[in-house]
């Protein structure tokens, strides 16, 4: 009996992943090609040789997920695997449909195959959609860990857009290395918080060799997860965020949902500024789908280091790409903060937009009056600058985490928008991580 054949749906992240997992050293099966969407620029490429293995002498073909169909007959495929992450169940189920209906079965992947055991105690903070808040949760528990002087490290679920064979396993410990391994902007946007503090950040396609590296350097891991995925590295204890400004999706989303039943913790975030029909779905789903579950309700506090820049201007705002692409918010930190702070105008961008920046309002028409942040490749940049230099506005809003300036000329003053979680009640992250670390590294520390 022949080697089945696979094709794994992805978007250049826990795709690599479950191939590295599962199918790289696996006879029994044979990758004829991944396939990618979510992220330009990465259809058109090969999967390298030098990351495929032996069984791969020619590396592995990726061609975009439209093709889907068209690839199941041409390589006669058995089984279609979906890798990857933030999408609504319909979206899951469609995709499902479309390979049954061209021959192939369809499987999803699990933790049991998938997670990687750490000999270190390990953190996981995960959200049950893309924009939710972790990066505000992540940064919590490292200041919590600097306070205490516990040496950790953050593993960040991967974002290899560039040339892959570089994206192996990737330390950052400064600003200067965005610059050595041309990140794009969604990648500045996760890593420039954590260097500014001085913490280092792992991430890369070789999670099992990138995990080994940072066990050597660090007492404890925090897995820094993307969009609404789940761990790569098993976690001792896992927070996932919910978003109560998308009530119904934290049970209404892959692998969200997964996410909100695995929790040890569930943080329902932003109820300063989501409507209390909204926060109390959630707390109703979150007692129905995982009732062990401690939860948390905190704020998403927003910081502008210059409002005089926004009060009575006409500000074009600019948020994370994610959030607004496939995370399904209309707008994010950027645009609360220019309400917040009395902009006469929130200029929209999309009829000065060009290029595949207009593109992707077509592809996402929820898109509300601000830019996104996208930047993946050189073309991009060009067109994301060219689309601000247009847009008619006095000062721009910066709801992107990342420094855009580093990549592309900026031709009016911005303002920098960041935002801070603070839990509300009595239990705290700073308690539970202080009971979590006295149990795993048998030291007792100060609440």
């Amino acid at each position: 009996m022949g080697r089945k054949r696979v094709i794994i749906l992805g978007a250049a992240g826990r795709d690599f992943h479950v191939f590295n997992m599962v199918f790289r050293d696996n006879s029994s099966f044979e990758v004829v090609a991944f396939t990618a969407a979510q992220i330009p620029n990465i259809s058109g490429r090969v999967y390298p040789p030098e990351l495929a293995g032996p069984l791969y002498p020619n590396g592995i073909p990726i061609y975009d997920e439209d093709m889907l169909p068209e690839l199941i007959r041409k390589f006669d495929v058995d089984l279609v695997v979906l890798a990857y992450s933030d999408l609504l169940h319909t979206e899951v189920m469609h995709k499902a449909s479309l390979a049954l209906a061209s021959g192939a079965s369809f499987m999803l992947l699990g933790p049991k195959e998938t997670m990687i055991e750490s000999k270190k105690p390990v953190i996981a903070v995960c959200a049950t959609r893309t924009g939710a808040g972790k990066s505000t949760v992540t940064r919590k528990i490292s200041n919590i860990l600097k306070e205490l002087r516990i040496s950790h490290v953050i593993i960040r679920h991967p974002m290899p857009y560039g040339n892959l064979k570089e994206y192996r396993v990737q330390r950052f410990t400064s600003l200067k290395d965005l610059d050595r391994y041309k990140c794009t902007i969604e990648e500045r946007e996760e890593y420039e918080p954590h260097l500014e503090r001085e913490v280092v950040v792992y991430s890369g396609i070789d999670c099992r060799e990138i995990l080994k590296q940072a066990e050597k350097e660090a007492d404890v891991i925090i897995w820094d997860g993307g969009n609404n995925d789940f761990p790569f590295i098993k976690p001792d204890l896992m927070i996932t965020v919910t978003d109560p400004l998308r009530a119904g999706h934290e049970v209404n989303s892959y692998p969200g949902e997964v996410n909100l039943r695995m929790a040890d913790i569930v943080i329902i975030n932003k109820i300063n500024v989501a409507s209390p029909e909204n926060i109390r779905l959630v707390r109703k789903n979150i007692k129905l789908f995982n009732p062990e579950a401690v939860v948390i309700e905190a704020e998403s506090i927003i910081i502008v280091d210059r409002p005089e820049l926004i009060a009575s201007k006409r500000v074009l705002v600019i948020e994370d790409g994610p959030t607004v692409t496939h995370g399904h918010l209309g707008y994010g930190a950027g645009y609360m903060a220019a309400v917040k702070y009395g902009a006469r105008e929130i200029v929209d961008p999309r009829p000065y937009a060009i290029g595949s920046i207009r593109k992707v309002y077509e592809e996402y028409p929820h898109i509300g009056p601000v830019l996104p942040a996208m930047g993946y490749g050189e073309t991009q940049v060009k067109e994301l600058e060219e689309t601000v230099k247009n847009t008619p506005c006095d000062s721009i809003v910066l709801g992107t985490p990342a420094d855009i300036s580093r990549l592309m000329s900026v031709n009016k003053p911005a303002t920098k928008v960041r935002y801070e979680l603070k839990e509300r009640g009595t239990l705290t992250l700073r308690q539970i991580v202080i009971r979590f670390l006295s149990e795993k590294l048998g030291k007792k520390y100060s609440a």
